[in-house]
């Protein structure tokens, strides 16, 4: 790729590696961002994902202790983007996060993550309707953090009034969402509406969004404000096998979809930027050109990140 490579904004593992185990040692997030560089990232953000929250503090802070001595990790990661525990409880939009870990929007809960990733906090991800009075997402907004709508069943008022507050993104649209909804009065919907004052991410694998709906979904929200992340996980970069992503032990078959064990659900996606490159082209139909702009440029603008 020109311009300095793809930007992911949502990666959760990479290489064969877990960025959210517990047991992260130096030589595994390395390997990571090798096998990141080599398939052509330039810079991403590490996820991490709902979990309690005293683990997802420490998962935190190893991150940054072994990005601090590690010269390729410093340029790779350009930060975090925390995605929960502040998100909807409820099957299907909870998705593959933790029930038992998921909690309303708490400021004190979210200022120990913030401490604990360093300053490094570039997006946070939550649902609006668990954020009573918008405290958390004005508070994020004022530290200059993206936050993010994800995992969630805000109505149209609620999702309006977090814009307000500095909401200005929602995560992997389409997704985070149960199969059967209404089928007009729903979260995409809404978020589409909306979109003029919204970035959007998208899955680009084919599996979470159909190639026929992603592309109806970019013309409808314009390319100028939508952007292609991974959500990668372990498996990314390697194929198919066992591996982890937090609590879940899963099979990637030949397809490269990560799925719940029960199939009733995916667990962030095995594609690389690569793939996902070839997607849009090949499926959706875009030009080189569009496709830079949803995984290069874009990225940058959402984030004000110099290109």
């Amino acid at each position: 790729m020109t311009n300095g490579g793809y930007f992911d904004l949502q990666v959760n593992g990479y290489g064969g590696v877990d960025f959210n185990q517990d047991d992260l040692t130096a030589e595994q997030l390395h390997a990571a961002c090798e096998a990141l560089r080599g398939d052509g990232v330039q810079a991403m953000l590490a996820t991490i994902i709902t979990e309690d929250l005293p683990k997802m503090a420490r998962r935190l802070r190893r991150i940054v202790e072994l990005r601090d001595t590690d010269d390729l990790a410093r340029q790779i990661i350009a930060g975090f983007h925390i995605e929960g525990p502040f998100i909807s409880p409820i099957d299907g939009y909870r998705g593959a996060h933790p029930k038992d870990a998921v909690r309303p929007g708490n400021l004190d809960e979210m200022k120990c993550l913030l401490e604990a990733a360093g300053g490094l906090t570039r997006i946070v991800t939550l649902a609006p309707e668990c954020d009573a009075a918008m405290r958390l997402t004005r508070m994020l907004a004022a530290q200059g953090v993206t936050v993010a709508a994800g995992h969630c069943d805000p109505s149209l008022d609620q999702l309006r009034a977090a814009i307000d507050a500095g909401l200005s993104l929602f995560t992997h649209l389409g997704n985070g969402c149960p199969m059967v909804m209404h089928r007009h009065d729903n979260i995409i919907q809404r978020a589409l509406s909306l979109a003029k004052h919204l970035w959007l991410t998208f899955i680009a694998d084919g599996a979470h969004v159909p190639f026929v709906a992603l592309g109806n979904y970019l013309r409808l929200a314009g390319l100028e404000r939508c952007v292609v992340v991974t959500d990668a996980i372990a498996p990314a970069g390697r194929g198919p096998g066992r591996y982890t992503l937090g609590r879940w032990d899963l099979v990637i078959g030949d397809d490269l979809v990560a799925r719940s064990p029960d199939g009733s659900h995916f667990v962030g996606s095995a594609m690389t930027m690569r793939q996902a490159e070839r997607n849009l082209i090949n499926g959706v139909g875009l030009a080189r050109s569009e496709v830079e702009q949803l995984t290069i440029h874009n990225p940058r603008s959402l984030l004000s990140v110099a290109q």
